[in-house]
């Protein structure tokens, strides 16, 4: 089930795009292998709609949308 908004779903993918290559750049240290791992789960969840979090918690920023 869906529980994530278009607009939620946006910045989801352009904060984990910039987190993933952040994490994945020049950098080597562990804050950049913690900021690509918290950017692959943003990425999915965005893609695929539906965050864990937002399940367990019962939030839905996708009001009366589809939940396909």
């Amino acid at each position: 089930m869906k529980n994530e908004a278009s607009w939620d779903r946006i910045v989801r993918v352009v904060a984990g795009v910039a987190l993933v290559g952040f994490g994945l750049g020049v950098f080597a240290s562990p804050w950049s292998w913690i900021a690509a791992v918290v950017g692959a789960v943003l990425l999915v969840t965005g893609i695929v709609g539906t965050c864990p979090l937002y399940a367990l918690l019962r939030i839905r920023t996708n009001g009366g949308e589809a939940s396909n």
